[in-house]
């Protein structure tokens, strides 16, 4: 059974930091590309930040460039999203995404999210 666990969201007000957490199981996590993506209320889902599935690539969207910092271990099949600086336009649900590559393209997994609110 597939799961996406994630964890560390919160409450923090403007300036502080969050490390988020996602907990994978049931699938090779080294096969996986890993992303968290970011939903505010009434807006689309959108990528924050993604990490290559053996961990030597990183990509960032634009507005959190040198704020924010996606690591993953594969020996503890977790990915974390270090959240510094925060804004409060940094509020939304955190959600992991896997996406499979190589013989594993095509398959694509979501947790369930986590609320980050930045706020003072």
């Amino acid at each position: 059974q597939v799961q996406l666990v994630e964890s560390g969201g919160g409450l923090v007000q403007p300036g502080g930091s969050l490390r988020l957490s996602c907990a994978a199981s049931g699938f090779t996590f080294s096969s996986y590309a890993m992303s968290w993506y970011q939903q505010a209320p009434g807006k689309e889902r959108e990528l924050v930040a993604r990490v290559s599935n053996l961990g030597r690539r990183t990509d960032y969207a634009d507005s959190v460039k040198g704020r924010f910092t996606i690591s993953r271990d594969n020996a503890y099949n977790t990915v974390y999203l270090q959240m510094n600086s925060l804004k409060p336009e940094d509020t939304a649900v955190y959600y992991c995404n896997a996406k499979g590559v190589g013989s594993s393209s095509g398959t694509d997994y979501w947790g369930q999210g986590t609320q980050v609110t930045v706020s003072s």
